[in-house]
């Protein structure tokens, strides 16, 4: 299974779409289970602005959480499976599961425009190896530079880690209500 070449064919079709893919997964048990989590790439939107007297001025603002419909799942669902079974990227024996969602509320972290990208937001952080003492982390994430997540701790005394990308084993947003 190459999983890569699935990701190269949802990505071609999510871009056509103007989404990206975040995760592409395969699952075999009672029956082969290959899911694809898309998600829509945030796009500058104008606003209108009256800060500091000028009316009319307009300030490009991005909205990092833009919404993920029902349609659209349907929409790559059906291109990419014409695509899977066209360019015979499933092999084995006939049949399969193709899930096409949303990565939910509380998506995985994978690559560093993730960390930039929801810069404010909660996250939760695991290692496969000590960062400093620990292994996990709950706070904001502060954006990355220079190959590390910076992320703003709570408890005690506040403060800043800088966990390496490459240590990451796990991360995801933390539902806030």
């Amino acid at each position: 299974m190459d999983l890569e070449k699935i990701r190269g064919a949802a990505e071609r079709v999510a871009r056509s779409a103007g989404l990206e893919v975040v995760d592409v997964e395969w699952k075999i048990g009672k029956q082969r289970f290959l899911r694809v989590y898309i998600d829509r790439i945030p796009q500058p939107t104008a606003v209108m602005s009256d800060a500091a007297g000028m009316i009319g001025a307009t300030e490009v603002v991005h909205d990092p959480f833009p919404k993920i419909s029902h349609s659209d799942c349907e929409r790559v669902s059906q291109q990419l499976s014409v695509i899977l079974d066209v360019e015979d990227l499933i092999p084995g024996p006939p049949g399969y599961t193709l899930e096409v969602s949303s990565p939910g509320m509380d998506r995985a972290l994978k690559k560093a425009a993730d960390f930039e990208r929801f810069k404010g937001r909660l996250a939760k952080i695991s290692t496969s190896e000590p960062v400093g003492e620990a292994k996990f982390f709950e706070g904001r994430l502060a954006g990355f530079a220079d190959g590390k997540v910076r992320m703003e701790l709570k408890g005690k005394e506040a403060r800043t880690v800088e966990v390496p990308l490459e240590a990451i084993r796990k991360a995801n947003l933390v539902v806030e209500f």
